[in-house]
């Protein structure tokens, strides 16, 4: 049986990373980089958590952050999909407070999960869209977000409308948070080392959550970026009749050739009105 709370054992440190590790190697696939500097997992902690609340961590490797979690949160539910950061985080953190699943987030059932949470993870680049669009759109009650992804990813999620990176995801964001970027993380505080640096960003709701409204709304936006270098006359095409779209550029005088990646998250909202007649 678990005792109540271990000490704390500095896990963010090279030596115990590679002590930890032995003869295994980090696994490229499931993009491996494991934080050596415990003063930056204590800020990401700290900010990330609250001690009277829940807190749900991807990723956790060999516990670097959990074991920050631990300390600023009521209790942490971790998912960790390789089997041998399974084995070797249960070795390393004694603490009842901590319940680790070894199993792909992407796949976790989210609908146990009544209370109001936090989510903290330090996400591979490989999936961190489709992580960031299962918590988006879960139903789970959420205090805060707050993730660390590759500086490209940051980059995107800020996007300006126009640019190469706006996109699907950039509406939901703009639509459901206030999205701040904690810190810029160098890639020299990982091993082993990634190629470029990293941010950890926070996402805080802003609005109440109509799960209705939000299905409708997102497949609408998602169906106009579905092919970005198609018109967002013809990614609507197949989908609504012909009359109902003119109507949407005739009320909103849009150009005929403009594409998704022109629209703002209002004129999104008013597309949808149109289309769907769904209030916000």
């Amino acid at each position: 049986m678990r005792s109540e709370k271990k000490q704390q054992m500095n896990i963010a440190n090279i030596s115990y990373v590679k002590r930890t590790l032995g003869e295994l190697r980090a696994k490229k696939r499931f993009g491996q980089n494991f934080l050596i500097d415990a003063n930056i997992v204590d800020r990401i902690a700290k900010n990330a958590c609250s001690s009277d609340l829940k807190t749900i961590e991807i990723g956790p490797g060999l516990g670097a952050l959990t074991e920050m979690l631990l300390k600023y949160s009521k209790d942490v539910d971790a998912y960790e999909i390789d089997r041998d950061m399974y084995r070797l985080l249960n070795e390393g953190i004694q603490d009842e407070r901590l319940q680790v699943y070894l199993q792909d987030f992407l796949d976790a059932d989210l609908s146990k999960y009544k209370e109001k949470l936090n989510i903290c993870g330090n996400l591979p680049y490989y999936v961190t869209t489709p992580i960031l669009f299962r918590i988006f759109e879960s139903g789970l009650d959420l205090r805060k977000i707050t993730v660390m992804v590759q500086k490209e990813v940051s980059d995107r999620l800020n996007a300006q409308i126009g640019s190469e990176d706006y996109s699907a995801l950039s509406i939901e964001v703009q639509y459901l948070f206030d999205v701040k970027v904690e810190m810029n993380v160098s890639k020299e505080v990982f091993y082993p080392k990634p190629q470029v640096d990293s941010a950890v960003i926070s996402f805080t709701p802003i609005r109440e959550r109509n799960r209705e409204f939000e299905k409708s709304f997102f497949t609408l936006v998602k169906n106009c970026f579905r092919m970005r270098r198609k018109t967002l006359h013809n990614n609507l095409k197949d989908l609504y009749e012909s009359d109902l779209i003119q109507k949407v550029f005739t009320e909103l005088d849009l150009e005929q050739g403009i594409r998704a990646q022109q629209l703002s998250l209002e004129t999104f909202l008013k597309i949808h009105q149109i289309l769907e007649g769904g209030a916000q």
